[in-house]
């Protein structure tokens, strides 16, 4: 499946977008390209079953090199919380691994388009009530963080994105401020999508009605696009994740959400 030059030009200004909100939002930039890269795919005569699923995966693939570019952004204004990273980056490796080595593969594309929109789209109503935590909540233990983790690394596999729209939440939740909780989640975005991509690639092997140049459920050419694009603007991300004020922060969040969400859920629904 070669790419003509408009799409490249297409999936370099996604590339240039996403790769905005992985630095501004932690996000990864996946809830975004999982909706354009199914629809791209789908109107490339790939089965809108098998579509949905790469498209996942290889928004995936692609916060690998954001989620770099992104967390050292971050990092050198010493907003990311290390600590923090070291306790839930197990967890989310071996969620990551049970999501897209086994549950993925088993699922239908259609119902993983559903369950897409209904979790990003509590996450967003959760974002926009702006709940205040209970002011002595914190972080819970290793055990906890560890926990915490493996759903994290589960449900970001069953998505595509790189955990920030379960991670920035909770840590919220916990009271780790909304700037330290974008720059941490950025930084989790490496071995979320590393564990995924193990699991796509190797169940998607042998899948029938790939498209050229794919590799297990991975699109390589699209990846290779947006990857090269989006590293360039996540640090200017990052950058003005540090000018804006939280509760703007919030609402764009969870705007964006919301609207990732009902497409995706009506793309479920329409292939069932």
């Amino acid at each position: 499946m070669m790419l003509e030059p408009l799409l490249i030009v297409e999936l370099g200004v996604l590339g240039l977008f996403t790769g905005f909100l992985a630095g501004l939002l932690g996000i990864g930039g996946g809830m975004l390209l999982v909706p354009f890269l199914t629809y791209i795919l789908g109107a490339r005569q790939v089965a809108p079953d098998l579509a949905v699923k790469m498209a996942i995966a290889t928004a995936m693939a692609t916060i690998m090199l954001t989620s770099i570019s992104s967390v050292r952004a971050h990092h050198r204004r010493g907003a990311v919380r290390w600590d923090i990273v070291q306790r839930l980056a197990p967890g989310i490796v071996l969620g990551g691994l049970a999501a897209s080595l086994g549950i993925f593969a088993l699922l239908k594309g259609s119902y993983l388009a559903m369950f897409f929109g209904l979790f990003v789209g509590f996450s967003a109503i959760q974002m926009f009530r702006d709940k205040k935590p209970a002011p002595a909540r914190q972080m819970p233990g290793t055990a906890g963080q560890l926990t915490a983790g493996s759903g994290i690394g589960f449900l970001s596999g069953l998505v595509g994105a790189g955990g920030g729209f379960v991670s920035v939440p909770f840590m919220t939740w916990c009271n780790v401020p909304i700037h330290n909780a974008v720059a941490t989640s950025a930084a989790l975005g490496f071995p979320i999508a590393l564990a995924n991509v193990f699991g796509y690639v190797l169940g998607g092997m042998q899948v029938a009605g790939l498209p050229a140049a794919s590799l297990g459920y991975i699109w390589l050419p699209a990846l290779a696009t947006i990857a090269t694009c989006s590293v360039l603007t996540a640090p200017l991300g990052a950058k003005a994740a540090h000018q804006l004020p939280v509760r703007e922060l919030k609402r764009v969040f969870a705007s964006l959400l919301l609207g990732l969400a009902a497409y995706m859920f009506w793309k479920g629904i329409s292939a069932v």
